[in-house]
């Protein structure tokens, strides 16, 4: 069932005629300085893959760019933004960004989406079933990416040990601000 709704997501887009329904709402997000996140979307990625991007635009707004979220179930499309969000949360836009897929990199990765699922699960209520969503779709896009197996299972571990932790999204990210000596609201 998931693969249908990638290809016919994608069939869709391809076709222009994405159905903005499909789509999750945008969150409310503001970063670890106050400011609140605009979120935009775009279908310029991998045609069939939902994806997601935090960064500051050009003149210095913090953003999430969102890619082809139709090609998505709606938890998982939740999932990207919160996890983007998280990003803008603490602070990693802001900092120099490390080598990719390097312990930092990976780290940082770790942090985003462990603070996503804790708000997923306190904030919208995401039980079992919504994260065995979640964890399907991220380990069939991971493989689609080509990701190796050790990789899929490592993360979706780390997921379910933070959806499984009663600590919220917030305490979280309040101890890793702190960890980096950056600014807490």
């Amino acid at each position: 069932a998931l693969c249908l709704v990638a290809a016919s997501s994608a069939l869709a887009q391809q076709n222009g005629s994405v159905n903005v329904a499909d789509l999750a709402a945008v969150p409310v997000c503001s970063n670890n300085k106050g400011e609140q996140v605009e979120f935009s979307s775009s279908d310029r990625g991998r045609p069939g893959l939902a994806a997601g991007m935090a960064i500051r635009d050009a003149s210095g707004k913090p953003v999430v760019l969102r890619s082809n979220f139709a090609a998505a179930p709606r938890e998982f499309q939740q999932f990207i933004d919160r996890h983007e969000c998280a990003h803008h949360q603490t602070g990693d836009v802001d900092r120099p960004h490390p080598a990719r897929n390097g312990p930092d990199h990976l780290m940082n990765e770790s942090i985003s989406d462990c603070v996503a699922i804790r708000l997923l699960r306190d904030e919208e209520g995401f039980g079992k079933p919504s994260f065995g969503k979640v964890a399907a779709a991220l380990r069939a896009d991971m493989a689609k990416i080509g990701f190796p197996e050790s990789s899929i299972a490592s993360r979706i571990r780390n997921l379910s040990g933070c959806f499984a932790n009663p600590a919220s999204a917030d305490d979280l990210i309040t101890q890793v601000l702190r960890q980096r000596g950056l600014q807490v609201p």
